[in-house]
């Protein structure tokens, strides 16, 4: 934990990024939610395991270890709500706003087709901006499996992309 730092401003500065990135990997708003609580509560557990290390990146690597456990437990398929992106709100005008919403859901329903490991690949990095040695270690593989596993994802979205493009 930063100098100075309490942990209800560590849970006001993460809890929308911690809950866009559930949410995109549960696409559940209520599982994402109670996944959320749980994240803070383990993160809450484990404070002080962290050594001057990056916090934002630990909170998602403790986001991901939960998803990943709920997902064990539950061994089912989770239905996929195609616009769980339009559920997150902006600060823009509402034309900007509908156009966003547009292409997140079409990028939305491309990423849908993309293997887990590739579609986690490309949110954390393009949709969460983290660095590619965070976003491994969140994922649990080797930093350059995962410039393997994101390159190949990006260049799934962009194939897909321009078939639907040419459709």
């Amino acid at each position: 934990m930063s100098a100075g730092q309490s942990l209800d401003e560590i849970y006001q500065s993460y809890v929308h990024d911690v809950y866009r990135y559930l949410l995109s990997l549960s696409r559940d708003t209520y599982l994402a939610e109670d996944l959320v609580q749980e994240t803070f509560f383990r993160a809450y557990l484990h404070i002080e395991e962290l050594h001057e290390e990056n916090l934002k990146p630990w909170l998602f690597r403790v986001a991901h270890n939960t998803f990943i456990d709920h997902h064990r437990k539950n061994k089912r398929n989770i239905v996929k709500d195609k616009q769980f992106f339009q559920q997150i709100k902006g600060k823009a005008s509402t034309e900007h706003e509908a156009l966003q919403n547009l292409e997140i859901w079409e990028i939305t329903n491309l990423l849908n087709n993309l293997s887990e490991k590739q579609r986690h690949a490309v949110l954390l990095t393009d949709f969460h901006d983290l660095s590619y040695q965070d976003a491994a270690t969140i994922m649990k593989i080797s930093i350059s499996h995962f410039k393997v596993v994101l390159f190949r994802g990006r260049q799934a979205l962009r194939g897909l992309k321009e078939r639907k493009d040419q459709t």
